[in-house]
C-alpha cells in the first residue's frame, strides 16, 4: 500500500522528506562505491574524499571550517557528546544551565545527570516561550561547567538569541552549546562571527535520511570523544562512517543553502496563509509562541476545548499529517511540556498542533487543510460536553 501518494505532509518539524537529490547522491555508495573510508587502498579513498567533501560542504552551510565539523549518528547523540565533554573537561564545575523548553535528548540527559549529582538549572520562559534573559544570566556563575540553549523550539519554532548568550558563558569561563536541530537550512548561520563552542544537527530535519548528524566543536574548544574506539573523525568520534548518509547530508547541506530565500519567502507565506485562515475560521483558536521570531515553517496552534490527538485522527483521514508537538514525546497523554512552561492553559495546551511546512508544500495542500480544519473543530466541540459548555 503506497500511503504517500496522496498525503499532505506538513509535519516536517518532526522529520523530512529526503530530496530527490540526496538520494540520487547516495546510491553509488550503497551500490558501487562500497570501500571503507580508513582502508589505504584507491579504493576506499575515493570514499574518503566523499566524506572530506561532504564534510566541506556542510561547513559552508554553517560558516564553519571542514575541521569544525564531526559526523555522528544523530542530534542526540551530538548533545549528549557536547555536554559530556564538558563536563569531563572541568571537574570542579558541575553545573548545566538549560531552559525549560528544550528538546527531550537535553532534558533527559539533564535528568540523568541529576541523579549522578550534578546541579541543574532550568530557565523559565515567559507566556509567548521566550527565555526570561535577566534569569538566564543569573544562573550561569563560575560552577557552570556548560550553557545548553536551543537555536530555534522544535513545537513553537521560536528563535533564540544564542549568539548572544554564547558570549555571556564566555564571560563567566562556560562553554556554550546549542541544539540547532531545526535552524540549520531555514535561517543563516555563520559560526565563525560567534562564541559558540558546541552546535548539534540533524540530518533528516533539512531532507537528508535519518541516522546522520554532525557536531560542529570550536577550533581550539577541547573534546572528549563520546564513542571510543577507532581513529575516524580525526580521534574524536569512533566508528565506521556512514558514508551514504554523510553524503546525502553535504548535498543536503548544499540544497539548504540555495533554497533558504524560499524558505525565508514563499514557505513563510504558506505558513502566514494557514495561520490566518485557521484563526479566522476556528473560533477560540491561538497561536503559541511569538510571530516576531520563530522559523519561517512552523505554526503551533491551538483549538481550545478539544484534544489534540483527535484532531490528528480526523486529519489523518484526509491524508493530512500534522502533529502535536515533539514527536519524541507524541506518545504522551500528558500536554507538551513547551506549552506547559508557557503557562498555557490546560483546555488549550491539549487541542495544540503543530503544522511545520517545507519547500515542498503547496498553495493547494493549504488550501486542503483550510477546508477540512474548520468542520472538524466543529464537529469535535459538538461531541464534547466541555466543548458545548465553554462555547
Amino acid at each position: 500500500m503506497n500511503l504517500t501518494k496522496d498525503v499532505v505532509y506538513v509535519d516536517n518539524n518532526a522529520t523530512t522528506r529526503v530530496a530527490p537529490e540526496v538520494i540520487e547522491a547516495m546510491m553509488p555508495f550503497l551500490a558501487d562505491y562500497y570501500g571503507n573510508a580508513s582502508s589505504i587502498h584507491r579504493f576506499g579513498g575515493q570514499v574518503r574524499h566523499a566524506i572530506d567533501e561532504a564534510r566541506a560542504r556542510l561547513a559552508g552551510l554553517l560558516g564553519a571550517a571542514p575541521g569544525e565539523i564531526v559526523f555522528t549518528s544523530c542530534g542526540t547523540e551530538s548533545d549528549n557528546a557536547a555536554i559530556l565533554s564538558a563536563l569531563e573537561n572541568d571537574v570542579a564545575r558541575r553545573k548545566v544551565v538549560t531552559t525549560r523548553v528544550e528538546h527531550p535528548a537535553i532534558l533527559g540527559l539533564c535528568t540523568a545527570l541529576q541523579k549522578r549529582g550534578y546541579h541543574i538549572e532550568y530557565c523559565p520562559v515567559n507566556g509567548k516561550g521566550m527565555i526570561c534573559l535577566d534569569r538566564l544570566c543569573e544562573m550561569i556563575d563560575d560552577q557552570t561547567a556548560i550553557v545548553s540553549v536551543m537555536w530555534a523550539n522544535n513545537e513553537t519554532g521560536n528563535i533564540y538569541p544564542v549568539i548572544n548568550l554564547a558570549d555571556i558563558a564566555h564571560e563567566h569561563g562556560a562553554l556554550f552549546h546549542t541544539d540547532a536541530v531545526q535552524a540549520v537550512g531555514k535561517v543563516p548561520i555563520d559560526l565563525a562571527r560567534t562564541k559558540i563552542d558546541f552546535l548539534s544537527l540533524s540530518g533528516h530535519k533539512l531532507h537528508a535520511p535519518k541516522g546522520v548528524g554532525a557536531l560542529y566543536i570550536r577550533r581550539g574548544t577541547k573534546f572528549n570523544p563520546f564513542q571510543i574506539g577507532g581513529h575516524q573523525e580525526g580521534g574524536l568520534r569512533a566508528g565506521t562512517e556512514n558514508v551514504a548518509g554523510i553524503v546525502g547530508l553535504g548535498r543536503a547541506a548544499l540544497l539548504a543553502a540555495e533554497n533558504m530565500e524560499e524558505e525565508r519567502t514563499r514557505v513563510a507565506a504558506l505558513r502566514d496563509r494557514l495561520e490566518a485562515g485557521l484563526l479566522a475560521t476556528c473560533p477560540n483558536a491561538r497561536v503559541n509562541g511569538n510571530p516576531p521570531s520563530r522559523l519561517p515553517n512552523t505554526t503551533n496552534i491551538s483549538f481550545e476545548f478539544v484534544e489534540g490527538e483527535s484532531i490528528l485522527l480526523m486529519l489523518d483521514q484526509f491524508g493530512i499529517a500534522a502533529s502535536s508537538g515533539s514527536a519524541c514525546t507524541s506518545g504522551s497523554l500528558e500536554p507538551s511540556h513547551v506549552l506547559r512552561a508557557m503557562g498555557v492553559p490546560y483546555t488549550a495546551a491539549h487541542g495544540s498542533i503543530r503544522f511545520s511546512l517545507s519547500r515542498y508544500n503547496t498553495d493547494a495542500e493549504i488550501d486542503l487543510i483550510l477546508e477540512k480544519m474548520p468542520p472538524i473543530i466543529r464537529r469535535l466541540r459538538d461531541i464534547s460536553p466541555f466543548g458545548r459548555d465553554q462555547l
